[in-house]
């Protein structure tokens, strides 16, 4: 009898190890500002890339699965784009339109269907999202944005301090969860969170030296002015020229790095900064000199989170995990790299809600594969939940591209729906929402009246706005009718829902009066 019963218990013990290991496992590495044009598998796709260092980790993910071009964001700023990913849901019906909205507990999400699903779940790294996180079996979450350097990482148990850098840290405690304390009796959904390349663009001691001996590219639209746009370059306060502050340009430092973090900073940072301050640049080579040092800094971080990318597939390789899990790269928006002479992103041109996606599935996906179709951040959540086997919440408003993954018949959106909503706000760009479909996008700034119409085929660096030109005049009405059709279809309010708020910069962030202010 007890032979018998022992031989059940290690027959259900079996069969449920045998589940989870048919049903794929889902990692999603997340990054903070990376824009597609920063991966190398996208430079030959992109009209604006330009030839900045290789990314050999991401580039073997497409290598070896599908390559989205097409993949946009709702709403090209932080807090809304991992809402969006987490419910399938627009801001305006997730309550996150803006980075000061919270994600309530009460929230349908993806992670809480699995969970429900048997499947077992966890998040390390940024979250962004103001309320604690649900639907995680364990989660260890930044506070806030988070610092590059000696993180407090928050359970729901406890506050702990880690010495490091924050992105090898994070891929050191997702493999942590990944081989000594999940469940593996389940199949389980790994989010793993950097926050990097987000603003200040601070390297890991790895990557300190990188890219010292030599400047990079510079994009085409660097000096662009914006004379045929419907704002000009200067007048939103996310310039290279007038708008990177001492901290971003490292001529001051973290003021969180221990002894030896900080003499090893001091070693790379101090002979430039010195030759800078001799030189008394100004004008564009003032400009120029900025560029080099934001756009060093920024592929820094990026190469921090390539770097552990690659340590996450070692380990998923070493342990055999890579047979049955699917790999997802993205990141929250995309950024501009001195395009159109900027940083950051907010608005609707496409180094700003084009994101990179990546997916690799073995046995599924077919390696070096590249999707031209349109999807947005709106359809992870969907997408995953089908991976899974787990039936999507009626409320979400994506769309699964897992037929497209398999090779199947898809039918894609014809265009996507875009808003951003934070004005007044950090960087100053106007409240718009939009359309985009294969070839034209329309542009509304709804609180000024102004329109932007551009032909992607024959202007896909956005620098002519084309709105009220009579050749254009059927495209426009077009696009009209589709924005209204759009706009219905998610059920987006007649009337801004965001109040205006009072705002102006901190003091140590104010734009500097002249351009050749040597900071």
């Amino acid at each position: 009898m007890r032979n018998a019963l022992m031989t059940l218990v290690l027959s259900a013990s079996l069969a449920q190890v045998s589940a989870a290991q048919s049903r794929p496992n889902v990692i999603l590495i997340y990054a903070d500002d990376h824009a597609a044009h920063a991966v190398s598998a996208y430079r030959k796709l992109l009209p604006y890339a330009i030839d900045l260092p290789a990314t050999p980790n991401l580039d073997r993910l497409a290598r070896e699965g599908m390559l989205f071009r097409n993949a946009f964001a709702t709403n090209s700023i932080c807090g809304p784009a991992r809402a969006a990913v987490l419910t399938g849901q627009y801001g305006h019906l997730s309550g996150v339109l803006t980075n000061f909205d919270s994600l309530h507990s009460t929230n349908v999400t993806f992670p809480k269907l699995l969970q429900g699903g048997g499947y077992q779940t966890a998040l390390i790294g940024k979250w962004h999202l103001h309320d604690r996180p649900a639907g995680f079996d364990r989660y260890e979450i930044l506070p806030g944005q988070g610092v590059y350097y000696n993180p407090v990482l928050v359970s729901a148990t406890d506050s702990v301090r880690h010495t490091g850098y924050t992105q090898e840290i994070i891929a050191d405690r997702a493999l942590h969860w990944l081989n000594d304390t999940r469940d593996r009796s389940k199949p389980f959904m790994l989010m793993v969170h950097f926050n990097a390349p987000h603003r200040y663009w601070d390297p890991g001691p790895r990557q300190l030296h990188l890219y010292r001996d030599a400047d990079l590219p510079e994009p085409a639209t660097l000096f662009e002015t914006g004379a045929r746009r419907a704002f000009r370059t200067e007048e939103p306060e996310m310039t290279i020229a007038q708008d990177l502050v001492p901290r971003d340009l490292k001529l001051t430092e973290p003021n969180n790095l221990n002894e030896q973090q900080l003499a090893e900073w001091r070693r790379w940072y101090d002979p430039e900064n010195e030759a800078f301050r001799a030189g008394a640049l100004s004008g564009a080579a003032l400009v120029r000199w900025k560029y080099q040092r934001f756009i060093k800094d920024y592929m820094r971080a990026v190469a921090g989170i390539d770097d552990n990318v690659g340590r996450i597939l070692a380990e998923l390789e070493r342990s055999g995990l890579d047979r049955n899990t699917v790999i997802i790269y993205s990141s929250d928006q995309g950024f501009f790299l001195g395009d159109h002479g900027w940083f950051d992103k907010r608005w609707m041109y496409e180094e700003s809600i084009r994101t990179p996606l990546l997916v690799r599935w073995p046995g599924v996906v077919k390696p070096g594969s590249i999707a031209d179709q349109l999807v947005m951040n709106l359809d992870y959540a969907q997408t995953i939940l089908d991976i899974a086997g787990v039936p999507a919440a009626r409320e979400m408003q994506g769309l699964s591209f897992r037929p497209l993954l398999a090779g199947q018949r898809y039918r894609a959106r014809d265009a996507i729906y875009y808003q951003y909503f934070e004005y007044p706000g950090w960087h100053m760009v106007q409240r718009q929402y939009g359309v985009r479909d294969r070839r034209y996008k329309l542009i509304h700034y709804y609180e000024v009246g102004k329109w932007e119409l551009f032909d992607l085929e024959r202007d896909p660096h956005e620098l002519h706005n084309v709105y009220g030109e009579r050749s254009y005049r059927d495209a426009e009405n077009r696009l009209k009718r589709r924005l209204t059709a759009l706009r219905e279809q998610y059920r987006v309010p007649e009337h801004d829902p965001v109040p205006h708020r009072p705002w102006q910069a901190p003091p140590e962030h104010r734009r500097a009066n002249t351009q050749g202010n040597s900071q």
